[in-house]
């Protein structure tokens, strides 16, 4: 199911950035999970965080949400 979860990540995040070859996803386990690391162009790391950091928090509450189906902990974290 992790790679459904990583291409929910992969569909959201290209679909918000201008500079869709820019973007990789790296997944990694940790011991409280899944972590998510979205790199992006510089440009468009404001694109994905939002003011406030809205688009962010919303993306982090599907995956999570997403997670939890499986009964996995899922995060994401944003490079840029």
């Amino acid at each position: 199911m992790a790679a459904d979860t990583a291409a929910l990540i992969d569909y959201l995040v290209r679909s918000l950035v201008d500079d869709v070859d820019a973007v990789s996803i790296t997944r990694t386990e940790t011991s409280g999970g899944e972590l998510f690391q979205v790199s992006v162009a510089a440009d468009d790391v404001g694109k994905i965080i939002g003011r406030s950091g809205r688009i962010v928090k919303a993306l982090r509450t599907l995956m999570r949400a997403a997670g939890s189906v499986d009964g996995r902990n899922v995060d994401i974290e944003i490079l840029g």
